[in-house]
């Protein structure tokens, strides 16, 4: 099967991109800017043929699209900086990618989505994820979305950035709702999903959480990563208000000055505030894989 796949030089998208490669798909990767050397990489070592073009500019897409078989929508941000807001990167990005897919005869559409995500969510990112969603759903495709919960694995977004503060800092941050549940799941997980989804029919049609089997606190999950990787630090919760001051600091800051996305924004405190748990039963029948607990997994990845 020829594959497109968005969002290819990312953290999932390269696992992906692995996992799809070593199935015998043949890979395009759409990327914005082919000389960078994620991109040379990913030519390089994974045999992906790249094709330049941005998800916000339609005319792009064609040559990227046109004659593959099947469509891997990765692309999503989880902090906003210059044009690049939830409604551009999540919907606007998504009805492109569509529009693309249907226009290039693909038959297959796999979309990476979020757990809690809904239409009337209290974060913006959730409900653009929602409105990506629905996109999809009328798309006359033949689509899967998939809606992991935390994502962990070689640079990651989450786990990464406690593991560097961890070595530096005696002191790490609880932020958002003390009891609030989270389910991490292995990005090998995320990419095996999204290879079976492209050819197994019972992933037609169907929306699927991505989830570990595990559900835990933040507190839970720092403990399990200090213990880990054999270290002692106090876990420090930061009240509610104090952390939506700092992050509308830093949504300001960080793109004004450097032209970065903010380490953390308003939308991620709502989102810290609720559960983030799934069933990690259909991806297990899916797959023929079960998740492993976050612990097994962490060791798995750090070779502890």
């Amino acid at each position: 099967m020829e594959v497109l796949v968005t969002g290819a030089t990312g953290f999932v998208g390269r696992a992906v991109v692995r996992q799809l490669h070593q199935s015998g798909h043949t890979v395009r990767a759409l990327v914005r800017n082919p000389a960078s050397p994620t991109a040379r990489d990913l030519a390089h070592s994974g045999g992906v043929r790249l094709y330049p073009g941005d998800v916000l500019d339609p005319g792009s897409l064609s040559s990227a699209a046109a004659g593959a078989d099947a469509v891997v929508h990765l692309v999503g941000i989880i902090s906003e900086c210059g044009r690049q807001t939830f409604e551009a990167m999540h919907t606007q990005a998504t009805r492109n990618m569509v529009e693309a897919a249907r226009a290039g005869g693909a038959g297959r559409f796999v979309h990476i989505s979020a757990l809690g995500t809904r239409p009337h969510a209290v974060s913006r990112y959730h409900r653009t994820k929602w409105e990506a969603e629905e996109h999809v759903r009328a798309s006359g495709l033949i689509w899967t979305i998939l809606r992991p919960s935390l994502i962990y694995g070689p640079g990651d977004q989450f786990v990464n950035r406690f593991l560097r503060m961890a070595r530096f800092s005696p002191v790490l941050p609880l932020i958002g709702r003390r009891d609030a549940k989270f389910q991490p799941v292995p990005v090998e997980i995320v990419a095996r999903c999204v290879q079976v989804a492209l050819t197994d029919p019972r992933a037609a049609h169907q929306v699927l959480d991505v989830c570990g089997p595990d559900q835990l606190t933040l507190a839970e999950i720092l403990q399990i990563l200090l213990e880990t990787t054999g270290r002692r630090r106090w876990l420090c919760p930061v009240p509610t208000p104090l952390a939506t001051v700092l992050a509308t600091m830093l949504e300001k800051i960080f793109p004004a000055l450097l032209r970065r996305p903010p380490p953390l924004n308003r939308d991620q405190i709502l989102m810290l505030q609720e559960d983030n748990v799934g069933n990690p039963e259909p991806i297990t029948q899916l797959i023929g894989i079960a998740p492993p607990p976050f612990r097994e997994g962490l060791k798995a990845w750090l070779g502890t």
